[in-house]
C-alpha cells in the first residue's frame, strides 16, 4: 500500500518532497537562489531531528529576513514530518489544514507581486507538495492529483525563471524516475494529467545531483531515495546505508531507527540486528536522547518483542510487552492492540495456549475501528493456530 501511495503521489504531483520541475521559456529572475538559505537549511535540519517545537520557534525568528512564504512552507513540512511519526493518527489533521491554507495564501500573493521571481513559484509548489502527500494518505487521491498538477505547473516556471535552484533537481529526478517505473494503471493517470514520460537512469542522476549540491533537501533526498532502492532498484544494502547515515546525523528522530529495524527484518531476515536496533530505540527513549520518547519506547518494545519471539526467547517478549500494556499509551495509534497481538505470538511460541488465546482476544477487542495495522485478521489467524496446536 505504501509503495502504491508513493508512486501515485510522484506521478500525480511529480514530487514526493518539496519540489519538481520542467523547463519552459520565461524571463530569468532578477533575484536568483534561495533567500536566507543557510538559515532555512538549519531549520530543515531541526525538522529532520524531529525537534518540531524548536523548528517552529526558529521559524518565528527567521521571517523576516527570510521570505514569509518560505517559513509558511517549512511550517507545513514540519507538520508533515510530525504526522509521519504516527501516520494513522488524525490528531494533527486540523492543524495541517490551517497551515496549508495560510501557506497557499502567502505564496500565491508572492507570485502575484513578483511573477518573474523563480523563488516565489518554488515556494508555492513547496506548499502544495506536502498537501498532496497528506491527501493521498487520507484517501483523497483525486484532490491530491489536482494538487500535484499545480505543483508541476508552478515548478516548471520556477526552474525556468531561476536555473540556480539546485534543490529542484531532486523533484525533477523523482518525477522522471517514477514516470518510468510506474505500473500501467498509474501511467494512464500520468497521461490524463498531461504529464511527460520518464527515464529511470536520468531520474537517479538528477536526484543524486541534489544530494551533492542542494541547500535544503539533502537529508530529505536520502530518506526518499531509500524507498526507491528498496522497491525498484533491488538494493536494500544501499537503502540501509542511507538510513544509517540519516540516523547518525539525526539520532533524535525515531523514524530513521525504526526504518533500519524494519529493513533488517523484512529485507535481510536479520532478526538479531533488528532486535538490536529496536533495543537501541528503547534505550534512547529511556535516556531522553530521542524526540517523542514515549512513542519511541512503545514502538521499540513491540518491535523488540516480535524479534525476541523470532529468536526463540518468548519470555523476553513478555517482559517487554507487559509494562507497555499496563501503561495503555494513547500513541502511537493502535499500539495497545499491536502489543496484545505480539504478546499472543509470544505465548503461542512458549506453548502457553490459554494465555495466547486470551491475548489474541484482547487484540481483537482493543484494535481501533479502522484497524490500519490489520490486527483483527492477524489475531484471528493466531487464535486459529493456537487452537489447533497440540
Amino acid at each position: 500500500m505504501q509503495k502504491t501511495i508513493a508512486t501515485l503521489a510522484a506521478l500525480a504531483g511529480a514530487c514526493i518532497v518539496l519540489f519538481s520541475a520542467g523547463l519552459v521559456a520565461l524571463p530569468r529572475s532578477t533575484s536568483t537562489g534561495l533567500s536566507e538559505a543557510p538559515r532555512l537549511a538549519a531549520i530543515y535540519d531541526t525538522i529532520l531531528r524531529a525537534r518540531f517545537d524548536d523548528a517552529r520557534i526558529q521559524l518565528g525568528r527567521a521571517c523576516p529576513p527570510a521570505p514569509t512564504p518560505a517559513c509558511d512552507a517549512l511550517r507545513e513540512v514540519a507538520l508533515w514530518w510530525e504526522i509521519q511519526q504516527d501516520l494513522s493518527s488524525r490528531t494533527l489533521d486540523a492543524r495541517m489544514d490551517a497551515a496549508t491554507a495560510a501557506g497557499l495564501a502567502a505564496a500565491t500573493r508572492w507570485t502575484e507581486r513578483e511573477p518573474n521571481r523563480g523563488e516565489a513559484w518554488f515556494y508555492l509548489a513547496g506548499v502544495y507538495a506536502p498537501l498532496a502527500q497528506w491527501r493521498i494518505l487520507r484517501g483523497e487521491r483525486l484532490a491530491a492529483a489536482r494538487d500535484g498538477k499545480r505543483v508541476k505547473d508552478a515548478l516548471e516556471r520556477a526552474l525556468a525563471l531561476d536555473p540556480s535552484l539546485q534543490d529542484a533537481w531532486f523533484g525533477i529526478g523523482l518525477y522522471h524516475y517514477y514516470a518510468d517505473v510506474a505500473p500501467a494503471a498509474l501511467k494512464v493517470l500520468r497521461f490524463l494529467l498531461l504529464l511527460p514520460g520518464g527515464d529511470r537512469i536520468q531520474g537517479l542522476r538528477e536526484m543524486e545531483r541534489t544530494r551533492e549540491r542542494g541547500e535544503l533537501l539533502r537529508g530529505e533526498a536520502d530518506f526518499q531515495l531509500h524507498w526507491l532502492y528498496l522497491w525498484y532498484e533491488d538494493r536494500p544494502d544501499r537503502a540501509l546505508e542511507l538510513l544509517r547515515g540519516l540516523d547518525a546525523h539525526y539520532p533524535t528522530n525515531p523514524l530513521f531507527l525504526q526504518r533500519i529495524a524494519t529493513v533488517e527484518h523484512e529485507y535481510f531476515s536479520n532478526h538479531q540486528a533488528s532486535a538490536a536496533s529496536w533495543q537501541a530505540l528503547i534505550d534512547r527513549a529511556a535516556r531522553g536522547a530521542v524526540s517523542l520518547p514515549a512513542l519511541a519506547d512503545a514502538r521499540g518494545r513491540v518491535g523488540a518483542a516480535a524479534e525476541a519471539t523470532e529468536l526463540g526467547d518468548p519470555s523476553r517478549a513478555v517482559a517487554l510487552l507487559e509494562p507497555l500494556i499496563a501503561a495503555r499509551p494513547a500513541a502511537p495509534y493502535g499500539i495497545v492492540a499491536l502489543a496484545h497481538l505480539a504478546l499472543g505470538d509470544a505465548y503461542a511460541a512458549a506453548r502457553n495456549r490459554p494465555q495466547a488465546l486470551a491475548s489474541y482476544e484482547r487484540a481483537l477487542t482493543t484494535a481501533p475501528r479502522d484497524d490500519p495495522d490489520n490486527v483483527r485478521s492477524r489475531a484471528r489467524d493466531g487464535r486459529t493456530r493456537a487452537r489447533s496446536a497440540r
